[in-house]
């Protein structure tokens, strides 16, 4: 009597998880294979492969797991392979998407199967079919629907739902679900470098950069570089002044509950820089070799000079300075590193103040910090009252737009109201602040004169950002030099020039009321006054 052996029909399972948390749980594939599997063994099928795709939309018809799929069954046409999916909505989440999928699987020589869907080419089943993928995406789009009107609420209350940004980790509070935190060491490298660029110890973005690459803590992109588009993304990100907006989702510019790397002054003086322009020295090819290329200017013809290295019969390279423009007395005619550099560093030796003045000076700054104190009362009072016009303001606007009937109009007062709702937030935060400085006289005094009692030791440094500091804070124009003279008479910046202008002589601190003593004098006469108008006396000083 002959046997015959029955050959089990083949099938493959295809399982697709939507989002990167049940991908990190591990949770959605291997239940969906489980019940494809056990499906299997029920219809008597031989499972031989598994496909699966994982954090990818339902949406999309391009995936790596389903086109893998698609290969295989063509491949095995002449099995018929069974392609089993645990719903319909693991296949799909969209009507057009599901039709393409289902057209291409049966193209391929595959039957789709599965243990929740009757699939058939019947008029009834194909309609229910139908109905399920439009009940699918409707699922898909309501989801999205309500993730995006819980996020925009979030957004609203002055939380940030999305990743966290370079610098900002997220931290669980109590009260507040996810919240925003600094990420230490990165979050004070990005202040740093964002409040540098603002008060111009960075004069371009390309500064910024090598700032950043210079420290190690610092993520890099491939080679240890930092993109010019990365740095021009973190001056212009709102979130590090402790601000949330979302213009696509309505919501306009609010106070943030997380802490913020710099003030929004800050923020707002980085925006102002970066629309407007560096000025010198600013050049992209600041290096620490030539760390004065762009601060020296020929004497000859006031073109600013350029440096280089030079090759030696010998094959030794020597660096020098010289000018590069045609026509000049000093075209081409090069200058020793060392000896231009040795010069400047003789200027900054000469700017040193001498110990007399260290009391003089303290006591300047004192009386500077103590004015400033006690006009922080006034301020405080301007700027409740600035935030009271703009209230006003806003309120009379909200009114116009109401009775307005342009569109035109109406955006105009809504781009207005945004304008004053900026400047609100602004207002807001220095009345927060004002009052509040950020260090003891004591501690800002030794910081300041640390630098100015001499500068020579920061110029000194390894840092070029350090020496480019220096250039920024002594000078406030470009050093003239000539060879075989050296530097003409530099222009100082007014901190300089205020400490030389006190060196020139024996001078101390005068009183606000004066040096003479006052007397009462008697006002006198010079043309007829009214008939009813008596002379008065005036107090005046007689060295007036």
């Amino acid at each position: 009597m002959e046997v015959t052996t029955k050959t089990k029909t083949k099938a493959v399972i295809y399982a697709r998880v939507s989002s990167a948390a049940q991908v990190k749980k591990g949770q959605g594939a291997e239940s969906q294979a489980a019940r494809c599997e056990q499906y299997a063994r029920m219809k008597g099928y031989e499972v031989i492969r598994t496909f699966e795709d994982k954090a990818v939309s339902g949406s999309l018809v391009e995936r790596k797991g389903m086109q893998e799929l698609l290969s295989f069954v063509r491949k095995h046409r002449k099995d018929n392979i069974r392609v089993l999916i645990d719903d319909i909505s693991r296949l799909a989440r969209d009507v057009e998407a599901h039709l393409t999928l289902r057209a291409a699987i049966t193209s391929a020589g595959g039957t789709l199967e599965s243990p929740s869907v009757d699939f058939g080419e019947g008029s009834h089943k194909r309609m229910l079919e139908m109905i399920l993928a439009v009940v699918s995406e409707n699922q898909r789009l309501n989801n999205a629907e309500q993730v995006r009107n819980r996020m925009e609420a979030r957004v609203r209350q002055g939380y940030w739902p999305f990743a966290a940004c370079t610098g900002f980790k997220y931290e669980k509070r109590d009260g507040h679900g996810n919240v925003l935190v600094r990420d230490e060491p990165i979050a004070s490298i990005i202040q740093e470098g964002l409040e540098g660029y603002a008060c111009g110890r960075f004069q371009t973005q390309a500064e910024v950069g090598r700032f950043f690459e210079g420290c190690p803590d610092f993520p890099k992109a491939a080679g240890g570089k930092v993109r010019l588009q990365f740095v021009n993304d973190l001056l212009t990100r709102v979130l590090y002044a402790g601000m949330v907006e979302r213009p696509e989702w309505g919501v306009s510019l609010r106070k943030g509950k997380h802490e913020s790397l710099i003030s929004f002054e800050t923020f707002e003086k980085i925006q102002a820089r970066l629309k407007g322009k560096a000025y010198a020295p600013a050049r992209s090819d600041l290096n620490e070799d030539f760390p004065l290329r762009g601060l020296i200017e020929c004497a000859d013809c006031g073109n600013p000079m350029t440096a280089c290295w030079s090759k030696s019969k010998t094959g030794a390279r020597h660096p020098y300075y010289m000018c590069f423009k045609k026509g000049c007395e000093s075209y081409r005619k090069s200058i020793r590193r060392a000896d231009i550099e040795g010069e400047f560093e003789a200027i900054l030796e000469e700017l040193t103040p001498t110990g007399k003045l260290f009391n003089l000076i303290k006591a300047m700054f004192a009386d500077a910090w103590e004015q400033q104190r006690r006009q922080t009362t006034v301020a405080l009072t301007s700027i409740k009252r600035r935030l009271a016009s703009c209230d006003k303001e806003i309120a009379k606007l909200v009114d116009r737009i109401v009775g307005a009937s342009s569109e035109s109009v109406v955006l105009a007062y809504e781009r207005k109201i945004e304008k004053l709702e900026r400047d609100k937030l602004f207002l807001t935060e220095k009345l927060e602040s004002s009052g509040k400085p950020i260090k003891r006289f004591e501690e800002m005094f030794e910081l300041t004169w640390g630098f100015i009692s001499n500068p020579c030791n920061l110029w000194k440094s390894d840092r070029l950002e350090d020496k480019q500091t220096v250039l920024r804070l002594v000078f406030s124009d470009r050093l003239q030099y000539r060879r075989e003279e050296g530097f003409r008479t530099p222009i100082l910046s007014s901190v300089f020039k205020l400490l030389e202008g006190v060196k020139m002589g024996d001078c101390e601190m005068a009183e606000r009321q004066g040096f003479e003593p006052w007397v009462l004098l008697r006002a006198q006469r010079f043309s007829r006054p009214p008939r009813s108008t008596t002379p008065a006396p005036l107090l005046i000083g007689v060295g007036a």
